[in-house]
């Protein structure tokens, strides 16, 4: 993997397009760019040298964080979806294994049946 601010395909050396958009903190930039000059997205993506629609869902994910958008979900809120599914896929697993654990060992009932 090429370091940071390199193409791997390029022999010019340092891109500036794949340096700026490595950090949050470039992509925090650029959102707060776009918020306070009022410039569209795609002039000031051209200035930064990245892609706009990289610019564009920078954009949205802050407007969403921010409580701005009520069609995309927070970061915060994405984070909670993804330990959730996690841990439901957690429990699918343990399930299928007690599942298979009841096929194997016979049930004994306090009764003695």
């Amino acid at each position: 993997m090429s370091p940071p601010g390199t193409h791997a395909r390029s022999p010019c050396g340092p891109c500036p397009r794949h340096a700026y958009g490595r950090t949050s903190s470039a992509s925090e930039r650029a959102v707060r760019e776009v918020r306070t000059t009022g410039r569209p997205i795609a002039q000031v993506a051209k200035d930064l040298g990245i892609r706009k629609e990289a610019l564009r869902g920078w954009f949205r994910r802050a407007e969403a964080d921010a409580g701005e958008r009520d069609d995309r979900l927070a970061s915060s809120e994405l984070a909670e979806l993804k330990q959730l599914r996690e841990e439901i896929a957690e429990l699918r697993r343990e399930d299928e294994i007690l599942k298979a654990a009841r096929c194997v060992v016979p049930v004994v009932s306090s009764r003695g049946w």
